[in-house]
């Protein structure tokens, strides 16, 4: 169980440090009509507004959503086309559930509200390519372990 756990605190990494490199990449428009990094609105969900925080929590949150995936999806995953599959189903809900619930809530906001406001739908959409990203290196990632684990020479 421990190395399942492990594998998908990697393959969550992993699929995280793409992530993150897209949202470093993106800005947000904000309530004054100007824009900020997308890494400094994640900081606001923990009350900063640092790059750093940003990315911190970000990759703590990659590395425990790849450990559910491990515990709830890790059995299905066969080989790469199974993980790949199950991984973008898992970075679909997630972006419901994380991108267009929790982080709103988080920050003030009704849940949905990056799809109901026009700014913000490009960040909605943006965001919804980078938990496929996600959720994609996240199952690609996890087989190739689980394989690797399963045939380990000794």
């Amino acid at each position: 169980m421990t190395s399942k756990i492990a594998g998908g605190a990697l393959a969550g990494l992993v699929g995280g440090i793409a992530f993150g490199v897209m949202m470093q990449m993106m800005s947000a428009p904000t309530p004054e009509g100007g824009s900020m990094p997308m890494m400094a609105m994640v900081a606001m969900v923990v009350h900063s507004t640092s790059i750093a925080v940003g990315w911190i929590y970000h990759l703590f949150n990659s590395a425990v959503i790849g450990i559910f995936f491990a515990a709830f999806l890790g059995g299905r995953v066969s080989g790469n086309r199974s993980g790949v599959a199950w991984g973008a189903a898992w970075g679909v809900l997630w972006w419901v559930l994380g991108g267009l619930v929790l982080m709103p809530l988080l920050l003030g906001m009704p849940a949905f509200a990056s799809l109901k406001m026009p700014s913000m739908r490009p960040v909605a959409m943006g965001s919804l390519v980078g938990h496929l990203v996600y959720g994609v290196l996240l199952g690609f990632v996890y087989a190739r372990i689980a394989h690797a684990r399963q045939f380990k020479m000794v």
